[in-house]
Formats: structure tokens, C-alpha cells, sequence
């Protein structure tokens, strides 16, 4: 049951990370793309914009999908951490601790997914 649990948080978090760098990647699930996204950062002091996109993007991208996978799993939950910090200091830190007022709520629980996953590690049904 315990490699069942792991599984689970492993591919639904994994999946929506990976999507979320699909949408500043390549605009995808109603993102803005790399042009978009980079606009945005650029407007909140993130420069380059289109850069930072990117980086974020496949931060997300690729450490959502090792994540789910169950493949270097401490680097894509490295990938994972690494990005929601960064969303912390740039963006939701400054809004308080509730999600519904844009705070770091969210990100904190998604950090403490990626390092108990890490820490503990990916359990028995990995990808290879």
C-alpha cells in the first residue's frame, strides 16, 4: 500500500508540474508560452523575461516528469523545490501565507511533497 501512496502523489504532482512547464514552454493548457510568460516576468523585475520563462519552464517540465516517473527522483524534486522557492521570493511571498490571497500556502505544501518524496524515496513502481 505504502509504494500504492507513493505512486499516486509521485504522477499527480509530477503530471501538473510538467504541465505547468508545458504552458510556458509551448502555451499549452491555456498558457502564454515562452513569449508570454517572459512579458510577464519581465514586468515584475524577472529579467530576461524570456529566459527566465524558459528556465522555469523546463524546470518544471523535466522535474515534474522525473518526479512521476520515479527516475532521479531528488533531482526533479530538486527541480521542483528550486522552482517553487523562487516563486516564493519573486512573486507569492509578498501576499502573505493564504493561497487565496496569492500566498506561499501552496508552495510550501508542494515543497514539502517534493522533499518527503525525496527524502523517503520514490518506492517500489518506478518508471525503469
Amino acid at each position: 500500500m505504502v509504494n500504492a501512496g507513493l505512486l499516486i502523489i509521485r504522477i499527480i504532482v509530477g503530471l501538473i508540474f510538467a504541465g505547468h512547464g508545458t504552458q510556458k514552454l509551448f502555451g499549452w493548457f491555456g498558457g502564454h508560452g515562452l513569449k508570454g510568460t517572459g512579458g510577464w516576468l519581465d514586468s515584475i523585475g524577472m529579467k530576461p523575461g524570456m529566459l527566465m520563462a524558459f528556465l522555469a519552464g523546463i524546470g518544471e517540465l523535466i522535474g515534474g516528469l522525473l518526479f512521476a516517473a520515479g527516475v532521479w527522483t531528488p533531482v526533479g524534486a530538486a527541480l521542483i523545490i528550486i522552482t517553487m522557492l523562487v516563486a516564493i521570493l519573486k512573486v507569492h511571498g509578498r501576499n502573505g501565507f493564504w493561497v487565496t490571497s496569492g500566498g506561499i500556502e501552496y508552495n510550501l505544501i508542494l515543497i514539502a511533497v517534493a522533499l518527503g518524496i525525496a527524502l523517503i524515496g520514490p518506492g517500489a513502481y518506478v518508471l525503469f
